[in-house]
């Protein structure tokens, strides 16, 4: 079954060390390198986002797409999908990335009633199946496509129309029963259209509340029909609606505090969608590993000169030294994972960059491990960093974390203590610190 038709040109692509200069190799990713315990390989648990790299065409609202696809032979979309699996496997082999992602609608198109949508993911599912099979690629993820379709202009699990809602339940239960047959280790919920443009027309709180009990609902399928794995919801704050309820990583822990769905849920982090929070990539991650919450990412970078979402590769040493000195503190990712939700520029249309962009993602990322690694082994960046709140070690300090000082004894305290000290933040030396690991 495997196949080298799709990239004949390209080969394996191996670990050549940091003095190479071969485009088509590693210079920093070795997959069984150990860092902290770990092989590099189990840190990040890359995957390839099926959509970007196999159904993006590099089309844009301005012009027509500029890739030309070689498993596109036929008239017949069904067909070109099971074309575009062999390729999809025989790139991801090519790169030895272990994982992949995809929505529903990238590995099937849709048939012109439920039924057959249904028949034409199950015929998909197979073969993808039989390819895992034989190359040893796991599904890291499956998702339903519930914003391309205009039905779901107007969302799709908050959509005001019940009808509609129903849809969005066919597909997402089409949906989980192909993540389990494939063997997915996480199920994603990405609201693309779960939102408003304007509050003038929206009952914003039955809309969440319609939310949740989709969510319910799609929990407790899964979990009949054998899924043991993380639900995820994935933040993002606008675009294509003007404001999404996944807003970002605080937005989504309240919900799932309001909808009680901790238990099965954890969040999917995208760097790009952080930015267009108006945060960084690491504070989103910050937010939901603190709050033992980070089920997975999505590895790619925003443009901050565009305000929309770029879904560059990720190239930002410092993005990723600072997200993996998190991840180290917070014990990792899995079940997650590191997916390339990114896409080449609408210039890059040879195959060859396709490869090209993959490997700099990932050699990005362990640069920053190795980075992050030596930091918090052999730096004083712990230290100053956490030493920053040493008075709340002990003594008074230690009793007010513990809620045994009232408003009127902490006043007492500061008559008491007097003015405080200035305490430099040190924020200067950290950054200057950082940078000095970054070789």
């Amino acid at each position: 079954m495997s196949t080298n038709k799709y990239f004949p040109d390209i080969k394996k692509i191996t670990f050549e060390g940091p003095e190479t200069d071969n485009p088509l190799a590693f210079t920093h990713y070795d997959e069984k390198r150990v860092v902290a315990g770990k092989t590099m390989k189990d840190h990040f648990r890359f995957a390839v986002a099926y959509w970007h790299s196999f159904c993006n065409e590099n089309s844009d609202p301005f012009g027509v797409g500029t890739r030309d696809f070689p498993w596109n032979k036929s008239l017949d979309p069904l067909e070109n999908a099971k074309f575009r699996v062999e390729a999809a496997f025989e790139f991801i082999t090519k790169l030895g990335i272990p994982y992949y992602c995809f929505h529903d609608r990238d590995l099937a198109p849709e048939g012109k009633t439920i039924t057959e949508s249904e028949k034409n993911l199950s015929q998909l599912v197979a073969l993808a199946k039989e390819h895992q099979k034989e190359t040893g690629v796991k599904l890291l993820w499956g998702t339903a496509n519930l914003f391309s379709h205009t039905r779901y202009m107007n969302g799709a699990a908050t959509n005001p129309d019940f009808d509609v809602v129903c849809h969005a339940a066919a597909q997402v239960k089409a949906a989980l029963d192909a993540t389990v047959e494939l063997g997915g280790e996480n199920y994603v919920f990405w609201g693309g259209r779960e939102g408003y443009m304007h509050l003038f027309n929206t009952d914003m709180k039955r809309e969440l509340d319609h939310m949740g009990a989709f969510l319910r609902a799609a929990r407790d399928y899964g979990r009949k029909i054998g899924f043991e794995g993380v639900y995820l919801i994935e933040p993002k704050p606008m675009e294509p609606s003007k404001h999404q309820y996944d807003f970002d990583a605080a937005t989504v822990i309240g919900f799932l505090h309001e909808q009680d769905l901790l238990e099965d849920f954890k969040l999917n982090i995208e760097a790009n969608h952080a930015t267009l929070a108006s945060h960084t990539f690491a504070h989103d991650v910050q937010v939901a590993a603190q709050a033992g919450l980070l089920g997975s990412i999505d590895a790619n970078r925003g443009d901050y000169q565009n305000g929309w979402d770029t879904d560059y590769f990720p190239t930002n040493l410092y993005d990723a030294a600072e997200v993996m000195i998190i991840l180290l503190e917070h014990g990792g990712l899995e079940p997650g994972g590191f997916n390339f939700d990114a896409k080449i520029r609408r210039n890059s249309t040879d195959p060859e960059d396709l490869f090209v962009a993959h490997i700099g993602g990932m050699d990005t990322f362990a640069r920053g491990l190795l980075i992050a690694d030596e930091i918090v082994k052999n730096s004083d960046y712990q230290n100053i960093r956490y030493g920053r709140y040493s008075s709340f070690d002990d003594g008074d300090g230690k009793n007010f974390e513990d809620g045994k000082l009232t408003l009127e004894e902490l006043r007492n305290l500061a008559i008491r203590k007097g003015e405080p000290q200035k305490r430099s933040g040190k924020q200067e030396l950290l950054e200057n610190l950082i940078n000095r690991h970054i070789r």
